[in-house]
């Protein structure tokens, strides 16, 4: 029977686990004696794990293996279809809202953007439950494909270090070389789920010692892990847990700068170790640099606060500019207790550009994190590095063997072709979100958000914060859109609408 039940196609699994997943926030809602949300969510629980079991009967004769293009199809249509679903619990317990300002919040949950069309105050403790689990589901979602449908595409950030073409099989990876890929989606789901669940529950754990509420801690726990930003608070500032809980979530952002930090599933080249990891120490770089800068302008700008000269506030603006940093790098979007201590230091009153720029990079492939990700950048520094050395001598031979040389040439090429194609996304976006009115600052936050996948930038990178419930209906549509584009990237979309499966 389980053998049965995991052959289904990825999607219709998708389904049923949404569905088997409302009676958590169904059981909540009892619990805290609200039954009219309560009833949302397990009435919406039964009717999709109905459906899901009568497609699942109807089509038990007509299993059919799509290969590699087929599930990449499925995880496309699973985060652009499926919160249609997870949003019909969401609109009928909350009954105050359109259910296109639903469907937009929970693409911006299961993409683990983060941003909220909702103010905290307006939804209860459920819904906020709800916006957490879909978001950490998202996530989940992120590490399992990454490995079992993005890899063997070389897809995702994998086509840096590849040797075939983005879209196509490659013989680095002959372990994926499978004659039944949905299996190989169920055995990487065992070996990474037990690990995503464990470190979320440690989180969670020391958050709720840190001070947090429990269901805060819950929701911060699940949001770090998938990197979505979510939160019931208005912002994540104002936690319980202080710079204690700060420090604690800092570790835990590292698992968003690389892979190697939970799984060695998709190793490419001879690497082994984080201390030879480019993507890791290319983030820590970009996380003690920017906010030392940040502190050191403090004595170039023009102040004079006599209460600024302060040891502990000193630190206390230096901890604020290093958490949020690391929060944006790996497209998480906290903001630090600290962070007005650490903007009123540095003199910038709103350093939204740098947000921006962090959260364009992004993290590491094949986790959570979103932009164009640490490995791209790396190969185009190598390139830039080599282009300079033969500047001085045009001679000169290259000193990379192996691998680095892959990423120096044939990498950096494959990784400026993705440069260029986001950037004519964000240029895309941004004219779209302007012709629906809103100004150039705000459009251009608004795709960058939804292209890198770091929805707290609309409130924290421009001067006054956007309201997103207050976008045109087509305008929410295009973010919802961008959303999508940027968590599945812009290559996978060329490379499945290329592919012959369209053509059949």
């Amino acid at each position: 029977m389980w053998a049965r039940l995991l052959e289904q196609p990825l999607f219709l699994l998708m389904a049923g686990i949404s569905a088997l997943s409302m009676l958590v926030p169904a059981a909540h809602a009892f619990a805290l004696e609200n039954a009219a949300e309560g009833r949302a969510f397990l009435y919406s629980a039964v009717l999709g794990g109905l459906i899901v079991a009568l497609v699942g009967i109807a089509r038990a004769n007509l299993l059919r293996r799509r290969g590699e293009m087929g599930n990449l199809l499925a995880l496309f249509a699973g985060l652009a279809a499926l919160p249609l679903f997870l949003a019909l619990p969401f609109y009928e317990a909350l009954r105050t809202t359109s259910y296109l300002n639903a469907y937009v919040e929970m693409v911006s949950a299961l993409t683990t953007t983060g941003a909220a069309f909702f103010e905290a105050d307006r939804l209860s403790d459920t819904l906020h439950l709800w916006r957490g689990m879909v978001g950490w589901m998202g996530g989940a979602l992120i590490w399992v494909a990454a490995a079992a449908i993005l890899a063997p595409l070389n897809l995702g950030g994998f086509e840096v270090t590849a040797t075939a073409e983005p879209g196509q099989s490659d013989v680095l990876h002959g372990r994926f070389e499978r004659p039944d890929p949905q299996r190989r989606i169920i055995r990487v789901a065992v070996q990474l789920l037990p690990i995503y669940i464990g470190l979320t529950f440690a989180l969670w754990v020391m958050l709720t010692i840190s001070g947090d509420r429990p269901l805060v801690a819950l929701i911060h726990g699940m949001s770090v892990m998938a990197t979505s930003g979510i939160t019931p608070l208005q912002s994540a500032g104002d936690a319980q847990a202080g710079v204690t809980g700060e420090a604690i979530t800092a570790l835990f952002m590292l698992f968003a700068l690389s892979r190697l930090t939970f799984s060695t599933d998709t190793i490419t080249t001879s690497r082994r170790g984080l201390h030879e990891d480019p993507e890791f120490r290319l983030g820590l770089v970009l996380v003690v640099a920017v906010p030392t800068l940040l502190f050191m302008r403090h004595w170039v700008a023009s102040y004079s606060m006599e209460e600024e000269q302060s040891v502990m506030v000193a630190l206390r603006a230096l901890w604020g500019g290093l958490f949020t940093t690391l929060s944006f790098l790996s497209t998480t979007g906290f903001e630090s207790v600290e962070w007005k201590t650490a903007r009123d230091w540095s003199g910038l009153p709103t350093p939204g550009l740098i947000f921006l720029g962090l959260a364009m990079i992004g993290g590491g492939v094949a986790t959570t994190a979103g932009g164009v990700k640490l490995l791209r950048v790396w190969a185009l520094y190598l390139n830039g590095l080599r282009e300079i050395e033969r500047l001085v001598h045009p001679s000169s031979v290259g000193r990379a063997h192996g691998m680095s040389r892959r990423i120096r040439r044939q990498g950096a090429f494959i990784a400026w072709i993705f440069f260029m194609m986001f950037a004519l996304s964000l240029a895309f976006f941004t004219m779209v979100f302007a012709g629906y009115g809103s100004d150039l600052q705000t459009a251009l936050t608004l795709a960058i958000a939804g292209l890198s996948t770091t929805g707290p930038l609309v409130s924290i990178a421009p001067e006054t914060t956007v309201h997103l419930s207050s976008l045109a209906p087509v305008a929410k549509l295009t973010f919802a859109a961008a959303m999508v584009l940027g968590r599945l990237e812009m290559l996978a979309i060329v490379a499945l609408f290329t592919s012959g499966l369209f053509r059949r």
